[in-house]
Parts: structure tokens; sequence; C-alpha cells
């Protein structure tokens, strides 16, 4: 069963109630999740959800309604509703509002899956749970506790315009975090990063990540975390991960080069960004190593789609090229308030919610290194990984991120663990002194990122690769 007819109707009762422009979105998306702890099951959930949403735009307002109700009648009122709205916004004055041209699609689209993770019993994903967090325990956590995620999400896109797009897109994942404690003081060990790896594919990566195999070494090194010494405070050469690569990425270029935190638009809640319009093509981000790149084709990766819900198809763009700031995410709106000609990234995370500007998949190209090069030419340095703890401010600018584990490099060489690593940086000034990027790249997902009034949650994807950079700051207290 489609639902195009009551996303038409919806279109059509807006532009009769008075709106230039109308989209839809019928969408109908199931939840699955489970929680274990120390060898049992603490929690599952699932969740069904359905329903309408339709933006209306009259004159420059916006005006967005979403009902519950998947019938003809209550989506035509919905788009008067919408349309009423969007007439009572444009009473108070602001910029005109144009959207930059789309080409109109008429398609479907459907991420790949090779085990649909609903299918998979939950007695087989129970088992893989309690399993995993048994061998844990075993292996010494004092706490260890797993969780899966599974997402199956339809849309239904319909626009005054023409377009009529329909997608199924299936994402799921899951992770194991072994803690152990000391005097006053708590470590951990998570597999295969601080919430898991998740991504827009089916049960197969779930037995890729091997939560069992893994849960003993975690169990160890959180054990073995206790007694090493703390990172010594300092500036030094920092060899970052892949995993907190991807979280570098996300918090301090991914949010940054949203183009509505850059016109003001998320001030209230989420900042706005230190970037400024006028400097698109010439400001120098980071080294020559760092090319962004804004991807949502990328099969499997958490933040890939067919089309935005503007109905905007799945096209690659550069954000950084050789270290020069190039492009931004952007939906129809805002670029044409930019004055750039492409949008492609706006997505909601459902249908009650109105559809905004978040990230895709935002992540750094390859590099010409190995990590084992990286090590071997660091003469003194730190090496960290999987993220603990993030800070950063509202301009997306000054960050200090802390990592669960830390070896020193000596000599070319990794050295004793260390306990508690963090560093602290300035976006541009760090992203510059990046001198050594390894082709090792992983595209790790980020379920849980937060936008928005009402708060929505995105899910985003993050190529990544070890990388060196020079002159940082670490074992920051405090």
């Amino acid at each position: 069963m489609n639902h195009f007819d009551e996303a038409s109707a919806a279109v059509q009762a807006a532009l009769d109630a008075g709106a230039r422009y109308a989209d839809a979105r019928v969408m109908v998306r199931r939840t699955e999740s489970m929680t274990a702890r120390d060898g049992d099951i603490e929690d599952l959930s699932s969740d069904e959800s359905a329903g309408l949403g339709v933006r209306a735009l009259v004159g420059s307002g916006w005006g967005f309604y979403a009902v519950p109700d998947l019938s003809t009648a209550a989506a035509q009122a919905a788009g008067r509703r919408a349309a009423q709205i969007a007439a009572a916004s444009g009473l108070v004055a602001g910029p005109p509002i144009d959207l930059v041209p789309s080409e109109v699609q008429v398609a479907s689209w459907e991420s790949a899956c090779e085990i649909d993770p609903l299918s998979v019993p939950l007695s087989t994903k129970g088992d893989l749970l309690v399993r995993a967090t048994a061998a844990a325990k075993e292996a010494g956590a004092d706490l260890a506790e797993a969780i899966y995620q599974i997402w199956d999400t339809r849309k239904w896109f319909v626009s005054s315009e023409g377009h009529r797009i329909d997608q199924h897109i299936r994402e799921c994942g899951a992770g194991i975090t072994a803690s152990a404690y000391g005097d006053g003081e708590i470590q951990r060990r998570s597999w295969p990063s601080h919430r898991g790896q998740y991504a827009t594919r089916g049960w197969e990566l779930v037995d890729e990540i091997d939560l069992v195999g893994h849960a003993p070494r975690m169990a160890e090194e959180a054990r073995a975390l206790l007694s090493a010494p703390l990172c010594p405070p300092g500036e030094t050469t920092l060899v970052l991960g892949g995993e907190q690569m991807a979280l570098q990425i996300h918090e301090s270029v991914g949010h940054a080069i949203e183009l509505d935190r850059i016109l003001g638009w998320e001030a209230a809640y989420a900042g706005t960004s230190w970037l400024d319009l006028s400097k698109l093509g010439t400001l120098r981000y980071g080294s020559d190593l760092m090319n962004i790149t804004i991807d949502p084709g990328i099969p499997g990766a958490l933040g890939s789609f067919g089309f935005d819900d503007e109905g905007s198809p799945a096209r690659k763009r550069d954000a950084v090229r050789d270290g020069i700031w190039v492009g931004v995410l952007a939906g129809r709106d805002s670029a044409a308030v930019a004055g750039l000609d492409y949008a492609g990234s706006v997505r909601s995370d459902g249908w009650r919610r109105l559809p905004m500007v978040r990230m895709t998949n935002v992540g750094l190209e390859p590099g010409p290194h190995t990590l084992d090069e990286i090590i071997a030419n660091t003469d003194d340095g730190v090496f960290m990984d999987i993220n603990r703890s993030w800070s950063i401010d509202d301009r997306r600018l000054n960050f200090q991120f802390g990592c669960e584990i830390g070896y020193e490099i000596k000599n070319g060489k990794l050295g004793r663990m260390l306990r508690n690593p963090t560093y602290t940086g300035i976006g541009p000034r760090f992203w510059q002194s990046m001198d050594m990027l390894s082709s090792e790249t992983t595209a790790w997902g980020t379920p849980n990122c937060g936008k928005g009034q009402p708060g929505q949650v995105g899910h985003t994807g993050h190529p990544a690769a070890p990388a060196r950079f020079t002159n940082v700051r670490v074992g920051v207290r405090g």
C-alpha cells in the first residue's frame, strides 16, 4: 500500500487555501531496541508510528501542520491548516523567501539490506546481547552493557511542483560497553564505539561487529585503565583514531557548515557558526590534507538516502577542498537566501516534525598514509581513540574532548596505556595542524544528533580515518 493519494490531497488543499508552494510527507516508521546488562535482558521496546506532515508557503511565511490520521479528510484539513499558519507567519515582517530550483522527481529508492533486522527472531537478538555482556563480566568487568537499535522507515513525498517519491530506509546497529570500578573513578571501554556502530544496512552489520568476540578485551582494557598513569598535560603531537575523528568532524565541521546556523536561524537553541558566508570559497579551514565531502549517496552509511525531505536527490559535493571552505549543508529556502544554487540536506526525524537542515554523510576523504606509518613517524606524542566526552561552544569553534583510552608514543612506537586522555583546541587552528592522514577509512554512524525546537534526533554518517595533529594541548583537567 502506498500513501501518495493522502499526500496529494494535503498539497492540493494547501494550494486551494492560498499557498504558493506546498509539500507533504507521509511517514510510517517501525522501531525496535533492546538492552542487556550483566548477562540479563534489561529492556525491550518496539513502536510503530504513522502520520502526515504538510508544509505550505504563503508569501514569505512558512506553515507546518501534522496529523496522525491518514484519511483523506484529515490530510485535506492538515493542508488547509498549514496554509493558514503560513499566512499568519507572513504577517511578521521578514525577508522574501524563495526556493532554489529543484528538478521534479518521480522515483522510488530503497536502501540495501541483506538481512531484514526486524525479521531476526527476538530470541536470537537477545541471546547475542546476553552472551556479549556475560563474556565481558567473565573477563573482569564490574558492569557490562549492550544494546541494539533498529529503524524501518517508509516515506511518501509529494510537492506542488510535481515531485512524487517513495523511499524505504532500514537502519540498525549495536554496541557493548564494559566498565571497571576503582578508587573513586570508573573506567570504561566500548566496542566498536562509545555508542555502537550504526548504518543504513541490515542485521549483517551487527553480525560483522562481533560483540561477543570483542567483549573480553573491552573488560580487560577497562580494568587496566584503572592503574594506568594519567595522560600528562602539555602540548604535544596528537594522533587520533578513526572513531574519535568521526566525532571531531561531526562537532567541529558538520555542525559549523549547516547553513541555517550560519544564517542565524538556529541561534536560539543549537547556536550559530563561526563561519562567515562572505568567505565561502576563500577561507582556510585546515591543512591541504583536509578534504571534507557531503555525500548522502555512500552505500550503507547512516546518513544515506535517495532523496532528502524536500525531494532533492542525493548528490555529492565538497565542503572543504585542499583545506579551503567551499560548501555548506543547505535547504532550498536557506540556499536561496544565501545566493547558492544547491540544497539537498533537509530532513526531519518523523512525520510530526518540520524538515530542517541536517548533516547527511559528512566525511574526511582518505589520506596517503597508514596508521602504522603515522605512529612510526612520530617521535613523541599521544594516541587517543573512542570518544568519552565532548564540549564545544555554540559557534562550533572552541572544543575539548575526552577519549576512553590513550597510549604514549615514543620513538615511533606505541608505549604505555594512558588514563583519562583529553585534548582541546580551536577549530581552524586544529585542522590546519593536521600533517598526516591515514587511508584506512570507516563510515561511522551517529544515531543521536540533536537539533531544533522542538528537538529532533538525526542520523548522520562520518567517513573518517586516523590522523596526526601537531602542537595540541592534551591532558587538560576540569
